[in-house]
């Protein structure tokens, strides 16, 4: 929305309309906005309601009946986050007590049940299977949380069974909880003792990797330390490269807590079951995290009005953030609620929690 459309005075009475509204959920009135200023801001209800008027000219404000009062657009409301998310781009002129609270951080009370909320994890899937149900909890929305495909492939255990002359099963476990199982066509025989073997190789010692670097890092040792290494290494090589740890076949995980949320949202009953539907698929989930929230990048994204991903989730708000660790994407943290929503302190929610994985993880040995 351009810098022009509207002036100061309009920017403070939209601010007020749009907070009137998330507190109440109800249309907005002229005389509701005056009681709000109480006359601090020399504004008329004459005054107001013309300004009301230009901000409905505008598109930034709806009737739903012709007696009733205004409610905030989802223009009206990216325009709202704007200011917060982007101070700096807010008019002098606009600055008040009605304002959006930009430089407020988060309070210590939500500081402290959100760290208390993460006690005890220790895993990535740990941290983004809690920071779904931590963000449900606080914002009555929808908690999500994305996993990197990177992330997805990270060694948790694996297991070796001789099937056959010259077939092996191998039962791999992803840090994320996913198991896949593999089975593998070798060049020679390999005995129960060398599936063992290999196995716990594997298991004590690249615990916690990237699967990727796994198999870079037996290729370097088998160069370094090829005689000292051979026979065990040989067996772990030919399992690895006959593709025991192969990645990238599973779609990354995703967590998601608080449908109940959305279900007891004032939404009518066919468009409620429409977004259910959309929300149900997880796919589109992770394809809208990934349009949306670039892991490259450290801030807070927020976007109103999801109707380019369904258009059941037009009045649908998502804030959203990359989680990172170790200088690597973790995966993405977001919030998908109604666009009444108290957005300072959910904005702010969203980049404690992704800021907390480097604080409570262990960085993967490099």
């Amino acid at each position: 929305m351009p810098e022009t459309r509207i002036s100061p005075r309009e920017r403070l009475v939209l601010t007020a309309i749009i907070e009137l509204y998330i507190a109440t959920g109800e249309p907005v009135a002229s005389h509701a906005v005056a009681r709000f200023f109480a006359n601090r801001e020399g504004l008329s209800a004459a005054t107001l309601r013309n300004v009301m008027a230009t901000l409905g000219d505008a598109g930034l404000l709806e009737q739903p009946h012709t007696s009733a009062g205004r409610v905030p657009t989802a223009a009206a409301f990216r325009f709202y986050v704007e200011q917060i998310v982007q101070p700096g781009r807010m008019a002098a002129g606009a600055q008040s007590s009605s304002a959006p609270q930009t430089s407020a951080a988060l309070s210590a009370a939500r500081r402290g049940q959100i760290e208390d909320s993460f006690n005890g994890v220790a895993s990535t899937h740990d941290y983004l299977e809690r920071t779904s149900h931590v963000l449900a909890l606080i914002s009555s929305g929808l908690g999500v949380a994305l996993a990197s495909s990177a992330v997805a492939q990270v060694l948790e255990h694996i297991h070796f069974s001789r099937l056959a002359s010259g077939r092996v099963l191998a039962v791999l476990v992803t840090q994320n909880g996913a198991v896949q199982d593999r089975v593998l066509t070798v060049d020679r025989e390999l005995t129960h003792v060398e599936l063992d073997t290999a196995a716990r190789f594997l298991n004590e010692n690249f615990r916690g990797w990237p699967i990727g670097r796994i198999r870079a890092e037996i290729a370097r040792r088998m160069e370094a330390e090829r005689e000292a290494y051979r026979q065990l290494l040989a067996s772990v090589e030919e399992l690895c490269r006959k593709g025991a740890l192969a990645g990238g076949e599973a779609g990354p995980a995703i967590f998601v807590d608080g449908i109940a949320n959305l279900i007891n949202a004032e939404l009518d009953r066919e468009r409620l079951r429409q977004m259910l539907l959309a929300l149900e698929a997880k796919q589109r989930l992770v394809e809208l995290l990934n349009a949306y929230v670039d892991g490259r990048q450290q801030e807070v994204r927020v976007v109103v009005g999801l109707d380019a991903a369904s258009p059941a989730m037009q009045d649908l708000v998502l804030i959203g953030a990359p989680a990172r660790l170790g200088g690597s994407s973790l995966g993405t943290v977001a919030v998908i609620a109604p666009t009444r929503i108290q957005y300072q302190e959910l904005i702010q929610s969203v980049r404690y929690i992704a800021g907390l994985s480097e604080r409570i993880l262990e960085v993967p040995p490099s």
